[in-house]
C-alpha cells in the first residue's frame, strides 16, 4: 500500500508548515466555542438594543431622538478597539463583560439605522390598517410592523453578523481567551506566525462561509410566505 503524505504536499517551506497547523488545529478550535457564544449573545442583545434605539429615534419625543441620534451617531464613529478598551481598562471591567458591552452596543447604532430603513420600506397601508383595526402603537409594531421589517432588514443583519463574528477577534486584546487568542499563544509559541495566522484565517473564512448558509436558508424560508 502506498502511503501518501498529504502534509507535504501542503506543506511550503519558509510560508506554512502544514504539519505544525495540523498539530496546532485543536488547540485552536477549543476557543471557538467561546466564539460562538460571546456572537451568539452578542447579536441577539445588540438587536434588542438596536431596535429600542430606532423607536426612540422614530419617537414623537425629542428628547428620545437626541438620544437617539447622539448614540448611533457616537458608536458608529468610534472604533471597535477603542470602545473595547474603553469598557475594559477605563470603566474597569472584567474581561467577558466588557467584550459584551462592546459587542452590544457598537453594532446596535448601525443595527438601529438598519431597522430604521427597512421601517420605511413597509407599506403605508400595514400601519393604516393596524390603525383601523383599534390596534395599539405596541401591539401593532410587535405583531404587525417589525416583523415585516425583520424580512426586509435580514440581509443586512446576515452582515452584521458575519462582521461580529470576525470582530470577536478583537477580544483577545483584552485578554478573552477565544480563538484568536489561541492562536496568538499558539504562534508565540512556535514562533511561527505566518503559518497559525493562515489557519486561524481559513477558520474564520470557513465559519463565515456556514453563517452566510443560514442566513440564505432562513431568507428564502421567509420568502417563500411572501410568494404564497
Amino acid at each position: 500500500m502506498v502511503h501518501l503524505n498529504w502534509e507535504h504536499w501542503f506543506n511550503i517551506p519558509g510560508f506554512f508548515d502544514a504539519p505544525l497547523a495540523w498539530q496546532s488545529l485543536p488547540t485552536i478550535l477549543s476557543g471557538l466555542p467561546l466564539s460562538i457564544i460571546l456572537l451568539a449573545i452578542c447579536f441577539v442583545t445588540s438587536n434588542i438594543v438596536g431596535v429600542l434605539v430606532m423607536l426612540m429615534q422614530i419617537s414623537k419625543y425629542r428628547l428620545l431622538r437626541g438620544i437617539a441620534r447622539f448614540y448611533i451617531s457616537f458608536f458608529r464613529g468610534v472604533p471597535m478597539l477603542v470602545v473595547l478598551f474603553l469598557t475594559y481598562f477605563g470603566l474597569n471591567m472584567a474581561a467577558l463583560p466588557a467584550a459584551i458591552l462592546s459587542f452590544t452596543v457598537v453594532p446596535s447604532a448601525f443595527l438601529a439605522e438598519y431597522y430604521r430603513s427597512a421601517l420605511k420600506g413597509v407599506s403605508q397601508s400595514q400601519y393604516d390598517s393596524a390603525r383601523a383595526l383599534g390596534m395599539s402603537y405596541f401591539t401593532m409594531m410587535t405583531y404587525i410592523i417589525l416583523p415585516q421589517a425583520f424580512r426586509i432588514v435580514l440581509p443586512s443583519l446576515g452582515n452584521v453578523l458575519l462582521d461580529m463574528f470576525k470582530s470577536t477577534s478583537l477580544a483577545a486584546m483584552i485578554t478573552v481567551s477565544e480563538m484568536f487568542m489561541k492562536a496568538k499563544v499558539v504562534a508565540g509559541v512556535n514562533q511561527d506566525y505566518m503559518t497559525i495566522y493562515i489557519e486561524i484565517a481559513i477558520i474564520y473564512w470557513i465559519v463565515c462561509c456556514i453563517l452566510s448558509w443560514g442566513e440564505q436558508r432562513v431568507e428564502n424560508h421567509l420568502q417563500l410566505y411572501v410568494n404564497e
